[in-house]
C-alpha cells in the first residue's frame, strides 16, 4: 500500500505545458482551476484517470510555485493521516520543511529533499474528499501514510 498520489511540475505557462504533455504522452486534463493562498493567486490542473496524477501549477513570482526561471519538477505528493507527525518524521530524517500551507488554512507542507532536487508534499488525508470531488469524482479513497505507527 502506498500513499503516493501525484507528481507536480511548476510551470510558467499552464496551457503550453498541458498541450505539450498531452501531445507527448496522450494524457487528458481536467479544466484548470484558479486558487489563492495568502497573497498568491495560482492556477492548477491534474490529469484525468486516477493516481498517480500529474499536477501542473502556475504560480506568481515569489510564490512556492515560482517558475520564472523555467519549468521544473517541483514535488511528489503523499497523503498522511497526521501532518504534524509526518512533518516531524521528515525533519528527523534531515528533510526540512520548505513551506507550510497551515498558516494559510491549508493542511499541507512541502519538505525539501536536496538529494533529488525537489520537494516531498505531505497532505492531510482529511483533504482527500475535496480533492476527489474536484479531480477524480468517480475515484475511491486512496491510502495515506499512517503516522501513528
Amino acid at each position: 500500500m502506498t500513499a503516493f498520489y501525484h507528481v507536480c511540475f511548476a510551470v510558467p505557462d499552464l496551457e503550453r505545458a498541458m498541450r505539450d504533455f498531452e501531445n507527448a504522452t496522450g494524457v487528458e486534463w481536467h479544466e484548470p482551476q484558479a486558487g489563492e493562498l495568502g497573497d498568491w493567486r495560482y492556477r492548477i490542473v491534474f490529469t484525468k484517470g486516477g493516481a498517480p496524477f500529474v499536477e501542473l501549477i502556475e504560480g506568481p513570482p515569489g510564490s512556492p510555485w515560482d517558475a520564472t526561471a523555467g519549468a521544473r519538477f517541483d514535488h511528489l505528493g503523499y497523503w498522511t493521516t497526521d501532518l504534524r507527525a509526518g512533518a516531524q518524521r521528515l525533519e528527523e530524517h534531515g528533510i526540512p520543511e520548505d513551506f507550510s500551507g497551515c498558516p494559510h488554512g491549508r493542511a499541507f507542507a512541502y519538505h525539501r529533499m536536496d538529494s533529488i532536487g525537489a520537494r516531498i508534499e505531505l497532505v492531510e488525508a482529511s483533504r482527500q474528499p475535496a480533492f476527489l470531488e474536484t479531480w477524480h469524482p468517480t475515484g475511491a479513497p486512496m491510502p495515506a501514510i499512517d503516522e501513528s505507527q
